[in-house]
């Protein structure tokens, strides 16, 4: 099982002089289970079967935290009897399973799923900025707004974060997920499709980064909300 954070990792992983090509034996299974994008995985996978090397894409919905808990959901595609013999692997470590079809279905389906968390975190945030400027206790908004039907994954998920003000230890680092948001902006621009929440939600990303935030979570686009209402305090870098 392999999960990346960038293209060279993984043709070191796959194809380095001690990678996985260079001992894996003919009708070995690999699930890729990193966010990539679908030409690199494409590669991959025609390189390693001229090896006898069999490649399944399979991202993960759910953050690190997520994925401690058990609580992340396998998007598997590639050839069914591989899969097939894997499912009892996807249910050690995984909530649920869904089998996708074709290969890099499953990849296309994480690009949407992505588009949803980055415009859903973005919504959180906002939530909570308007919420501190109209003087609500965001302890109270939390609880309240995440057993209502405002609610979210990502609300329930970074909504602790920035009521704390405080986004480490991250659940996905802003500057790794930078190339999550660059993958789907270059998916979504191929299909010629308009995605006017997504495209607006960008520059708060862009911004964390510029602001330092780039080894914490996502979740601090709060602060970059904070900052532009003229919200001052509670957000700090340091552990």
């Amino acid at each position: 099982i392999t999960s990346l954070p960038s293209p060279a990792a993984m043709e070191e992983a796959y194809f380095g002089k001690h990678g996985i090509a260079a001992g894996a034996r003919p009708g070995t299974i690999v699930i890729e289970a990193s966010t990539m994008t679908l030409e690199l995985k494409e590669g991959l996978r025609r390189r390693l079967a001229r090896r006898g090397v069999q490649l399944l894409d399979c991202p993960v919905s759910g953050t690190g935290a997520q994925a401690a808990a058990k609580d992340i959901a396998i998007y598997a595609s590639g050839d069914r009897r591989a899969f097939n013999r894997c499912r009892k692997i996807f249910d050690g470590f995984a909530r649920s399973t869904y089998y996708c079809g074709e290969f890099g279905v499953g990849s296309k389906l994480k690009f949407v799923a992505n588009l949803l968390v980055t415009i859903h975190n973005l919504s959180t945030a906002e939530a909570m900025v308007v919420g501190e400027k109209a003087g609500i206790d965001l302890g109270l908004l939390y609880r309240v707004i995440a057993d209502g039907a405002g609610s979210s994954r990502m609300f329930q998920v970074r909504g602790p974060m920035m009521v704390r003000g405080h986004y480490l230890p991250p659940h996905m680092k802003s500057k790794i997920y930078q190339k999550d948001i660059n993958i789907i902006r270059a998916f979504v621009r191929r299909l010629k499709c308009p995605t006017p929440l997504f495209d607006e939600s960008l520059p708060y990303y862009t911004a964390a980064l510029r602001q330092g935030w780039s080894m914490h979570d996502t979740a601090a686009i709060h602060s970059v909300l904070r900052k532009r209402a003229g919200l001052r305090g509670t957000t700090r870098k340091g552990r």
